[in-house]
């Protein structure tokens, strides 16, 4: 099976003189199931329609976007793999030089604000063709939103964008259901009730019974306190068995959200993991593409995260509910990969958002479909959570024995909380698959900061490092954690980061990994970072927003690195801490071994 079209010509030689959809994406076109675009195009295409991919078309006219003419049913419209602003921007709102989904890594082959961008291009060169717009730019921003590129709340992309119709979360129910309603003759702008969908409706439209009213965009948009009212109402109803649809009225036009697709089942899945990808760019791309490189020879195992981080929008897009593949499935995908010629022998990945959750689930399923809570984790783990790791440590075993893979690394990130319940896992996991690297995420260790972000905390990450190191140096193996640490959170201060400083070097640990807070569309630190208060308690959250201060935090976590000596010193002048001076600047790290025996090896960000 040969790429999926991107001109008239390639669709020709298919024998297709019309297509059924034409998919506009700002990522290049890499046929893998790691990129959202081309899985939805072969998933329609494996159901009987006729699809095409326009990749990074030039926006500044309507020429390129007409590559493929006039499809049937509509166009479906994503601004890539992230957010076109995150892609664009860095925390500090300065300009990136560079797109990992761009051939050559080249920055500037998608606008800002793409999705809208790329709308209102299509609707000039057909104005009658429907577009649908989903991705992760859409899904975050399908309600009224804080954008911190504008600080300021904007309108639902919908509107925005004057699209018409949204997709959230995962595609293939909703787009599939909505293509074969199209074909077979239902009007467009008639359906309004599809899982995972979010619409306009008329003016005269009365919304279904049974709704959940968010306060209107005038309102979120002027007073802090109906935002947060706002995200706490909306995020209860996540879970796609017991969510209402949710309206949010713009003046005189109203905003339906319905609940959420259903998670795929394990059969659903592995079909389309069983899909005709190339693993490879487009032909017409003639250069390297680095997001392809990283993930080229990786596995995704699962979808969703019941993590629930304050920071992260996987749940608000995959959902908090495990979707496993089977070991049947997996295992075909490998010898796939195994039998093309670039394979040398390493599996570079076999994991998910967060890898340790592959086969994990709800152990209470008529409660699990009635449950409201954001995270299965925080505060503490579910007492319904069947959380053993013995399907992901059996299956770990099953894809190093296939034949032609050597080497099989865990590269995705894993929850260090989750692993203390998981001992097989654990010691599979190091004793063959971590290659002298493993990610976790403390994000920080004051209580009151991990708290906002809805993590486990100091004395969690505490007793794992101590395991890590252990049970390496029961295996004789020289490996190391990358930490992930951040600064400029909701709710954390210059105090607490000299804190989390002290206790590093206390720890005999450097850590160069540090995340400057970004607030991205839809998440509840994003909320938090907004409104100054928790949205679940009211309570006043200190927010971080000076460049000063978020350079004075991210400075902290970097002591010991001669080029932050001044702004260490002037972070503790400026909270009162030159009394810790003396212990954070002078001498070595403290005893412990940041490179031996499984502590941190500092890599730089």
């Amino acid at each position: 099976m040969s790429f999926l079209p991107v001109t008239r010509g390639e669709a020709l030689k298919r024998g297709w003189d019309e297509l059924d959809i034409v998919f506009v994406t700002g990522d290049a076109y890499v046929d893998h199931p790691a990129f959202g675009v081309p899985l939805l195009a072969r998933w329609l295409e494996f159901h009987g329609f006729r699809v095409g991919i326009i990749p990074q078309p030039d926006w500044r006219s309507r020429e390129p976007f007409m590559a493929l003419g006039r499809p049937r049913l509509f166009f479906a419209v994503s601004s890539g793999a992230m957010d076109s602003m995150v892609a664009h921007y860095t925390p500090a709102r300065k300009l990136r030089h560079d797109d990992a989904y761009t051939p050559g890594n080249r920055h500037g082959a998608r606008p800002n604000r793409a999705t809208i961008v790329y709308t209102s291009r299509l609707k000039e060169a057909y104005r009658d063709v429907p577009v649908v717009i989903g991705g992760i730019e859409a899904s975050l921003r399908r309600f009224a939103h804080y954008d911190y590129w504008e600080d300021k709340v904007r309108r639902s992309l919908l509107l925005d964008a004057k699209a018409d119709l949204l997709v959230h979360g995962m595609g293939e129910r909703p787009i599939l259901e909505l293509a074969r309603r199209v074909r077979a003759g239902e009007p467009f702008q008639a359906i309004a009730d599809i899982r995972g969908t979010a619409v306009v409706l008329g003016r005269d439209a009365a919304p279904p019974a049974g709704v959940v009213e968010l306060p209107p965009f005038e309102e979120v948009a002027a007073d802090r306190h109906r935002y947060a009212e706002a995200f706490r109402l909306l995020s209860r109803e996540q879970n796609p068995h017991c969510a209402h649809p949710l309206v949010q009225r713009h003046g005189d036009r109203t905003l339906l959200c319905n609940p959420p697709a259903y998670p795929l089942e394990e059969a659903e899945l592995d079909s389309v993991y069983a899909l005709p990808f190339q693993r490879a760019p487009h032909p017409s791309h003639g250069e390297p593409i680095p997001a392809y490189e990283q993930i080229r020879a990786s596995v995704t195992t699962h979808r969703g995260c019941f993590g629930g981080c304050s920071f992260c929008a996987i749940t608000h897009h995959q959902g908090k509910v495990i979707q496993s593949r089977s070991e049947r499935s997996v295992l075909a995908e490998v010898e796939r990969m195994v039998a093309m010629a670039w394979f040398r022998g390493s599996v570079s990945d076999v994991g998910g958002p967060t890898a340790n959750m592959y086969g994990v689930h709800c152990g209470n399923t008529r409660g699990g479909h009635a449950c409201r809570r954001e995270s299965c984790l925080y505060p503490s783990p579910c007492r319904y959570l069947a959380m053993g790791g013995e399907r992901g440590a059996a299956l770990l075993r099953a894809v190093r024995g296939v034949r032609g893979v050597r080497n099989v690394a865990v590269s995705s990130g894993i929850r260090y909380d989750l692993m203390e319940r998981q001992p097989a896992y654990f010691r599979e996991l190091l004793a063959h698959h971590v290659g002298g690297l493993l990610k976790v995420a403390p994000e920080h260790m004051v209580a009151r900061v991990t708290d906002l972000m809805h993590k486990p905390g100091k004395e969690s990450f505490d007793r794992f490092l101590e395991r890590f190191r252990r049970e390496s140096a029961r295996l004789g193996k020289k490996q190391y954690v990358i930490p992930y640490l951040m600064s400029g959170h909701p709710g954390c201060t210059l105090d607490d980061m000299v804190e989390l400083a002290l206790s590093l070097k206390r720890a005999g640990l450097r850590v160069e990994q540090v995340q400057d807070f970004t607030p991205t569309p839809g998440t509840l630190s994003t909320c938090m970072y907004h409104t100054g208060l928790d949205p679940y308690t009211g309570a006043s959250v200190h927010v971080p927003r000076g460049d000063r201060e978020k350079r004075l935090q991210k400075a902290l976590l970097l002591w010991h690195l001669p080029s932050e000596r001044r702004n260490v010193l002037e972070a503790l002048r400026t909270c009162g801490r030159e009394s810790a001076t003396r212990e954070l600047l002078s001498g070595p790290a403290g005893g412990g071994g940041g490179r031996s025996g499984g502590g941190f090896r500092p890599r730089r960000t």
